[in-house]
Protein backbone atom coordinates (compact mmCIF):
# COMPACT_ATOMS: atom_id res chain seq x y z
CA UNK A 1 0.00 0.00 0.00
CA UNK A 2 0.89 3.53 -0.55
CA UNK A 3 2.47 5.59 1.94
CA UNK A 4 1.52 9.42 2.09
CA UNK A 5 1.53 12.21 4.21
CA UNK A 6 -1.51 13.44 5.82
CA UNK A 7 -1.23 16.52 3.55
CA UNK A 8 -0.95 14.15 0.38
CA UNK A 9 -3.48 11.75 1.46
CA UNK A 10 -6.34 14.91 1.64
CA UNK A 11 -4.67 15.76 -2.11
CA UNK A 12 -5.47 12.29 -3.49
CA UNK A 13 -9.35 12.58 -2.10
CA UNK A 14 -9.77 15.98 -3.18
CA UNK A 15 -8.59 14.89 -6.60
CA UNK A 16 -10.45 11.65 -6.94
CA UNK A 17 -13.60 13.14 -5.93
CA UNK A 18 -13.37 16.34 -8.15
CA UNK A 19 -12.51 13.92 -11.09
CA UNK A 20 -15.62 11.94 -10.38
CA UNK A 21 -17.98 14.57 -10.12
CA UNK A 22 -17.68 18.33 -11.95
CA UNK A 23 -19.90 19.70 -9.59
CA UNK A 24 -17.21 19.60 -6.72
CA UNK A 25 -15.03 22.55 -6.51
CA UNK A 26 -12.46 24.59 -3.99
CA UNK A 27 -12.49 27.43 -2.87
CA UNK A 28 -10.38 29.26 -0.20
CA UNK A 29 -7.25 31.21 0.78
CA UNK A 30 -4.53 30.44 -1.42
CA UNK A 31 -5.86 27.41 -2.58
CA UNK A 32 -4.73 27.89 -6.02
CA UNK A 33 -1.50 29.53 -5.93
CA UNK A 34 1.37 30.91 -3.43
CA UNK A 35 0.05 29.56 -0.11
CA UNK A 36 0.19 25.91 -0.88
CA UNK A 37 2.90 25.77 -2.75
CA UNK A 38 4.34 22.40 -1.64
CA UNK A 39 3.97 18.98 -3.46
CA UNK A 40 3.16 17.81 0.46
CA UNK A 41 0.18 20.89 1.11
CA UNK A 42 -3.50 19.52 -0.06
CA UNK A 43 -3.90 21.45 -2.85
CA UNK A 44 -0.55 21.66 -4.60
CA UNK A 45 -0.90 21.87 -8.19
CA UNK A 46 -4.91 21.31 -8.35
CA UNK A 47 -5.34 25.07 -9.58
CA UNK A 48 -2.96 23.75 -13.02
CA UNK A 49 -5.00 20.30 -12.79
CA UNK A 50 -8.77 21.58 -12.84
CA UNK A 51 -8.27 25.30 -13.97
CA UNK A 52 -9.66 28.54 -11.67
CA UNK A 53 -13.20 27.20 -12.83
CA UNK A 54 -12.95 24.65 -10.26
CA UNK A 55 -10.61 26.07 -7.81
CA UNK A 56 -10.86 29.68 -6.79
CA UNK A 57 -8.67 31.89 -4.57
CA UNK A 58 -10.87 33.81 -2.40
CA UNK A 59 -10.64 37.44 -0.64
CA UNK A 60 -8.88 36.85 2.94
CA UNK A 61 -12.65 37.00 4.76
CA UNK A 62 -14.02 33.35 6.09
CA UNK A 63 -17.60 35.12 6.48
CA UNK A 64 -17.42 35.31 2.61
CA UNK A 65 -15.87 31.82 2.04
CA UNK A 66 -18.25 30.66 3.71
CA UNK A 67 -21.09 32.43 2.18
CA UNK A 68 -20.08 31.12 -0.94
CA UNK A 69 -20.19 28.08 -0.05
CA UNK A 70 -23.81 28.00 1.17
CA UNK A 71 -24.83 30.18 -1.99
CA UNK A 72 -23.10 27.09 -3.92
CA UNK A 73 -24.50 24.57 -2.79
CA UNK A 74 -28.05 25.56 -2.53
CA UNK A 75 -27.49 26.26 -6.06
CA UNK A 76 -26.62 22.68 -6.53
CA UNK A 77 -22.70 22.62 -6.47
CA UNK A 78 -20.85 20.74 -4.16
CA UNK A 79 -17.63 23.21 -2.95
CA UNK A 80 -15.68 22.05 -0.34
CA UNK A 81 -13.92 25.46 0.55
CA UNK A 82 -11.02 26.04 3.27
CA UNK A 83 -10.29 27.75 6.59
CA UNK A 84 -6.91 28.43 7.33
CA UNK A 85 -7.30 28.07 10.72
CA UNK A 86 -10.19 26.95 13.55
CA UNK A 87 -10.44 30.52 15.50
CA UNK A 88 -11.28 31.77 11.65
CA UNK A 89 -14.24 29.64 12.05
CA UNK A 90 -15.29 32.24 14.58
CA UNK A 91 -15.98 35.14 11.65
CA UNK A 92 -17.44 32.19 9.67
CA UNK A 93 -19.68 31.00 12.08
CA UNK A 94 -22.54 32.80 11.24
CA UNK A 95 -22.95 31.22 7.65
CA UNK A 96 -22.10 28.01 8.86
CA UNK A 97 -24.03 27.91 12.04
CA UNK A 98 -27.41 30.12 10.89
CA UNK A 99 -27.45 28.78 7.62
CA UNK A 100 -25.24 25.28 6.43
CA UNK A 101 -26.27 23.88 9.33
CA UNK A 102 -30.33 24.93 9.43
CA UNK A 103 -31.16 25.08 5.74
CA UNK A 104 -32.22 21.94 5.44
CA UNK A 105 -34.67 21.65 8.00
CA UNK A 106 -36.00 24.80 7.54
CA UNK A 107 -36.73 23.20 4.01
CA UNK A 108 -38.11 20.06 5.28
CA UNK A 109 -35.62 17.91 4.07
CA UNK A 110 -36.55 18.94 0.84
CA UNK A 111 -33.17 20.63 -0.37
CA UNK A 112 -29.93 19.50 0.33
CA UNK A 113 -26.69 21.15 0.96
CA UNK A 114 -23.38 19.41 0.10
CA UNK A 115 -20.91 21.40 1.40
CA UNK A 116 -17.50 20.54 3.33
CA UNK A 117 -15.75 23.12 5.25
CA UNK A 118 -12.07 22.19 5.87
CA UNK A 119 -10.05 23.46 8.62
CA UNK A 120 -7.00 23.58 10.40
CA UNK A 121 -6.46 22.61 13.73
CA UNK A 122 -4.24 21.06 16.75
CA UNK A 123 -1.96 22.72 19.22
CA UNK A 124 1.88 22.74 19.53
CA UNK A 125 2.67 23.85 15.99
CA UNK A 126 4.06 27.47 18.06
CA UNK A 127 1.11 29.48 15.86
CA UNK A 128 0.10 31.30 18.57
CA UNK A 129 -3.51 31.84 19.89
CA UNK A 130 -5.14 33.19 17.22
CA UNK A 131 -4.31 31.05 14.65
CA UNK A 132 -5.08 27.56 17.71
CA UNK A 133 -7.86 26.95 19.57
CA UNK A 134 -9.51 23.97 18.88
CA UNK A 135 -13.21 24.67 18.21
CA UNK A 136 -14.82 21.54 17.24
CA UNK A 137 -17.12 21.42 20.58
CA UNK A 138 -18.44 24.45 18.55
CA UNK A 139 -19.62 22.44 15.84
CA UNK A 140 -20.46 19.85 17.72
CA UNK A 141 -22.84 21.56 19.71
CA UNK A 142 -24.94 22.74 16.21
CA UNK A 143 -27.52 20.22 14.95
CA UNK A 144 -26.92 20.22 11.68
CA UNK A 145 -23.71 19.56 11.06
CA UNK A 146 -21.54 16.67 10.75
CA UNK A 147 -17.92 17.29 12.45
CA UNK A 148 -15.19 14.83 11.19
CA UNK A 149 -11.88 14.54 13.07
CA UNK A 150 -9.18 11.98 11.69
CA UNK A 151 -6.62 10.70 12.89
CA UNK A 152 -4.44 9.24 10.07
CA UNK A 153 -3.80 9.69 6.63
CA UNK A 154 -5.49 6.87 5.41
CA UNK A 155 -8.85 8.03 7.80
CA UNK A 156 -8.41 11.40 6.39
CA UNK A 157 -8.57 10.24 2.68
CA UNK A 158 -11.72 8.15 3.25
CA UNK A 159 -13.26 10.71 5.60
CA UNK A 160 -12.84 12.99 3.13
CA UNK A 161 -14.03 11.24 0.52
CA UNK A 162 -17.71 10.53 2.07
CA UNK A 163 -17.68 14.00 3.37
CA UNK A 164 -17.67 15.51 -0.21
CA UNK A 165 -20.24 13.20 -0.75
CA UNK A 166 -22.44 13.51 1.48
CA UNK A 167 -25.61 15.92 0.97
CA UNK A 168 -25.24 17.70 4.39
CA UNK A 169 -22.69 20.44 5.40
CA UNK A 170 -19.69 18.46 6.76
CA UNK A 171 -16.61 20.44 8.88
CA UNK A 172 -13.52 18.61 8.68
CA UNK A 173 -11.39 18.93 10.92
CA UNK A 174 -7.33 18.90 9.84
CA UNK A 175 -4.84 18.94 12.38
CA UNK A 176 -2.19 20.91 11.39
CA UNK A 177 0.47 18.96 13.40
CA UNK A 178 -0.18 15.56 11.73
CA UNK A 179 0.64 17.82 8.22
CA UNK A 180 3.70 15.56 7.47
CA UNK A 181 3.24 12.18 9.56
CA UNK A 182 3.08 9.53 6.70
CA UNK A 183 0.68 6.75 7.08
CA UNK A 184 -0.69 3.80 4.01
CA UNK A 185 -3.38 5.13 2.28
CA UNK A 186 -5.00 2.63 -0.25
CA UNK A 187 -4.63 3.91 -3.33
CA UNK A 188 -7.12 5.23 -6.70
CA UNK A 189 -8.03 1.86 -7.81
CA UNK A 190 -9.53 0.95 -4.52
CA UNK A 191 -12.66 2.78 -3.97
CA UNK A 192 -11.79 4.15 -0.25
CA UNK A 193 -14.82 5.34 1.73
CA UNK A 194 -14.77 5.57 5.64
CA UNK A 195 -18.18 6.21 6.98
CA UNK A 196 -19.10 9.13 8.93
CA UNK A 197 -19.95 8.23 12.47
CA UNK A 198 -17.97 5.50 13.02
CA UNK A 199 -14.97 5.14 15.38
CA UNK A 200 -12.41 3.18 14.78
CA UNK A 201 -10.52 0.98 17.78
CA UNK A 202 -6.56 1.88 17.09
CA UNK A 203 -5.74 -1.04 19.92
CA UNK A 204 -7.14 -3.36 21.92
CA UNK A 205 -7.60 -3.71 25.55
CA UNK A 206 -8.92 -5.09 28.44
CA UNK A 207 -8.19 -2.67 31.64
CA UNK A 208 -8.72 1.24 30.53
CA UNK A 209 -10.59 2.89 27.11
CA UNK A 210 -8.59 5.89 26.08
CA UNK A 211 -10.57 7.81 23.49
CA UNK A 212 -9.16 10.29 21.36
CA UNK A 213 -9.10 12.08 18.24
CA UNK A 214 -6.77 13.84 15.89
CA UNK A 215 -3.09 14.31 17.45
CA UNK A 216 -4.02 12.96 20.95
CA UNK A 217 -4.60 9.46 18.86
CA UNK A 218 -0.79 9.05 18.47
CA UNK A 219 -0.23 10.15 21.71
CA UNK A 220 -2.39 7.92 23.27
CA UNK A 221 -1.27 4.65 21.44
CA UNK A 222 2.79 5.43 22.22
CA UNK A 223 0.73 5.87 26.24
CA UNK A 224 -0.83 2.53 25.52
CA UNK A 225 2.13 0.82 24.50
CA UNK A 226 4.54 1.59 26.90
CA UNK A 227 1.94 0.88 29.84
CA UNK A 228 1.58 -2.01 28.27
CA UNK A 229 5.61 -3.00 28.89
CA UNK A 230 6.14 -1.29 31.97
CA UNK A 231 3.13 -2.19 33.57
CA UNK A 232 1.29 -4.92 32.09
CA UNK A 233 -1.93 -2.34 31.91
CA UNK A 234 -3.46 -3.49 28.36
CA UNK A 235 -5.46 0.06 27.05
CA UNK A 236 -7.59 0.30 24.65
CA UNK A 237 -7.21 3.02 22.09
CA UNK A 238 -10.94 4.65 20.63
CA UNK A 239 -10.51 7.18 17.83
CA UNK A 240 -13.78 8.68 17.66
CA UNK A 241 -12.50 10.03 13.97
CA UNK A 242 -15.96 11.56 14.19
CA UNK A 243 -17.35 13.59 16.42
CA UNK A 244 -21.05 14.48 14.97
CA UNK A 245 -22.76 12.00 15.36
CA UNK A 246 -20.86 10.17 17.89
CA UNK A 247 -20.80 6.78 17.69
CA UNK A 248 -21.96 5.70 20.98
CA UNK A 249 -22.25 1.99 20.47
CA UNK A 250 -18.29 2.05 20.06
CA UNK A 251 -17.99 4.03 23.14
CA UNK A 252 -20.35 2.34 25.28
CA UNK A 253 -19.06 -1.02 24.53
CA UNK A 254 -15.41 -0.62 25.11
CA UNK A 255 -16.07 0.91 28.28
CA UNK A 256 -18.43 -1.47 29.43
CA UNK A 257 -15.59 -4.08 28.66
CA UNK A 258 -12.99 -2.31 30.31
CA UNK A 259 -14.72 -0.70 33.12
CA UNK A 260 -12.57 2.69 33.07
CA UNK A 261 -12.19 5.68 30.69
CA UNK A 262 -9.68 8.21 30.25
CA UNK A 263 -10.41 11.18 27.52
CA UNK A 264 -7.75 13.28 25.37
CA UNK A 265 -8.17 16.23 23.43
CA UNK A 266 -6.25 19.10 22.35
CA UNK A 267 -9.09 21.18 23.40
CA UNK A 268 -9.22 23.15 26.33
CA UNK A 269 -10.93 21.05 29.40
CA UNK A 270 -13.61 23.15 30.10
CA UNK A 271 -16.35 22.82 27.40
CA UNK A 272 -14.70 20.35 25.53
CA UNK A 273 -16.08 17.73 23.99
CA UNK A 274 -14.06 15.31 26.40
CA UNK A 275 -17.46 17.08 28.93
CA UNK A 276 -19.85 14.86 26.26
CA UNK A 277 -18.00 11.71 26.03
CA UNK A 278 -17.49 12.04 29.76
CA UNK A 279 -21.65 12.67 30.08
CA UNK A 280 -22.90 10.38 27.93
CA UNK A 281 -21.18 7.37 29.63
CA UNK A 282 -21.98 8.10 33.20
CA UNK A 283 -25.37 8.58 31.70
CA UNK A 284 -25.55 4.83 29.78
CA UNK A 285 -22.89 2.92 31.23
CA UNK A 286 -22.14 4.24 34.94
CA UNK A 287 -22.75 0.71 36.74
CA UNK A 288 -19.51 -0.84 34.72
CA UNK A 289 -17.47 1.70 35.92
CA UNK A 290 -14.58 0.76 38.20
CA UNK A 291 -13.22 4.30 38.52
CA UNK A 292 -14.30 7.77 38.11
CA UNK A 293 -13.80 9.33 34.26
CA UNK A 294 -10.65 11.12 33.84
CA UNK A 295 -10.15 14.27 31.12
CA UNK A 296 -6.69 15.10 29.97
CA UNK A 297 -6.48 18.11 28.05
CA UNK A 298 -5.18 21.55 26.94
CA UNK A 299 -4.85 23.93 29.77
CA UNK A 300 -7.89 26.42 30.08
CA UNK A 301 -5.46 29.41 28.46
CA UNK A 302 -4.91 31.24 25.43
CA UNK A 303 -2.45 28.26 23.83
CA UNK A 304 0.85 30.03 24.10
CA UNK A 305 3.27 31.54 21.02
CA UNK A 306 6.31 29.82 22.42
CA UNK A 307 7.19 26.61 21.08
CA UNK A 308 8.05 24.86 24.72
CA UNK A 309 5.17 26.68 25.88
CA UNK A 310 2.62 25.41 23.84
CA UNK A 311 3.61 22.25 23.94
CA UNK A 312 3.63 22.10 27.87
CA UNK A 313 0.45 23.09 27.93
CA UNK A 314 -1.08 20.31 25.50
CA UNK A 315 -1.87 16.19 26.46
CA UNK A 316 1.33 14.15 26.34
CA UNK A 317 1.66 10.22 26.64
CA UNK A 318 3.19 11.10 30.01
CA UNK A 319 0.18 12.78 31.22
CA UNK A 320 -2.29 10.13 29.42
CA UNK A 321 -0.05 7.54 31.32
CA UNK A 322 -0.51 9.59 34.42
CA UNK A 323 -4.08 9.51 33.99
CA UNK A 324 -4.29 5.26 33.77
CA UNK A 325 -2.01 4.58 36.72
CA UNK A 326 -4.44 6.76 39.03
CA UNK A 327 -7.42 4.91 37.84
CA UNK A 328 -5.65 1.14 38.48
CA UNK A 329 -3.96 2.49 41.19
CA UNK A 330 -0.58 2.21 39.81
CA UNK A 331 0.53 5.48 42.24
Amino acid sequence: MQQLTFGEAVRQALVEEMRRDPAVFLAGEGVGVSIHDNPKAPTYGLLQMFSPERVKDTPVSEAAIAGLAVGAAVMGLRPVVEIMFSPFLTIASDQIVNHAAKLRYLSGGKSRFPLVVRVKAGSGAGAGCQHIHNLEAWMAHCPGLKVVFPSTPGDAKGLLKTAIRDDNPVIFFEDMVLGLVPGPVPGEEVEHLVPIGKADVKRLGRDVTIVAWGRPVLEALKAAEQLAAENGVEAEVLDLRTLAPLDRDALLRSVRKTGRLVVVHDANKTGGFGAEIAATVAEEAFPSLKAPIRRVAALDIPVPFSPPLAQYGIPDAARIITAVKELVNLH
